[in-house]
């Protein structure tokens, strides 16, 4: 069986990429598990492409070995697409997802329904120890609500309502939100990348 090492260490993710691995004769374990030793990767680049492969290329050349890295946030059409790679520091560097969400709500606040559009998107990259890369982007495109609603989740999916739905991606069973989600949207593609090019 080949081993990939994620550059995740969310166990959440692992297993989702896992699932999708597993069809192809591949175990996905995390970069402690691998016995990487703790670094800082800085994701500077200007979209989740970049920040993708970032992370993807510094855990290959820490190993050697195959390597799945992801990057994902949220784009707001109003804002020009922010906060999108600033996703998770969108309120500073010390930042909590409350506070990310007040500032978002803050930035909307008094737009009707139809400004409010926004997609939640993951880019997934593997990268082989030749420094051949598989890329595979998912989007949820939706909208944001006024007001945080539910527990589920996290970051901002108690303001994220996924078209087609009325209910928040926090209103969301796990099992719900994964069969829709930008990552798992990413994850089908990879799926299909990998099927069609017989790379494993």
């Amino acid at each position: 069986m080949i081993t990939m090492i994620a550059a995740s260490s969310n166990a959440h993710k692992i297993k989702e990429i896992q699932s999708i691995m597993s069809k192809f004769g591949v175990k996905v374990v995390s970069r402690k598990e691998a016995g990487v030793p703790e670094f800082e990767i800085e994701e500077d680049g200007e979209t989740f492409e970049e920040n993708s492969l970032k992370k993807a290329e510094a855990i290959m050349k820490a190993t050697g070995k195959l390597t799945v890295a992801d990057d994902s946030g949220l784009m707001v059409d109003y804002l020009g697409g922010a906060p999108g790679v600033y996703s998770a520091r969108f309120a500073g560097e010390e930042c909590d997802d409350e506070k990310n969400n007040e500032k978002l709500l803050k930035h909307l606040e008094g737009l009707p329904a139809e400004d409010r559009k926004a997609k939640f998107v993951s880019v997934i990259t593997l990268m082989f120890p030749d420094g051949n890369t598989i890329v595979a982007r998912g989007e949820c495109p939706g909208r944001i609500i006024e007001t945080p609603t539910g527990e589920n989740g996290f970051g901002y999916d108690p303001l994220f309502v996924p078209d087609g739905l009325s209910k928040t991606f926090a209103q969301l069973s796990d099992k719900e939100k994964n069969s829709i989600s930008h990552r798992a949207r990413a994850l089908e593609k990879l799926e299909e990348i990998l099927t069609e090019r017989e790379i494993f």
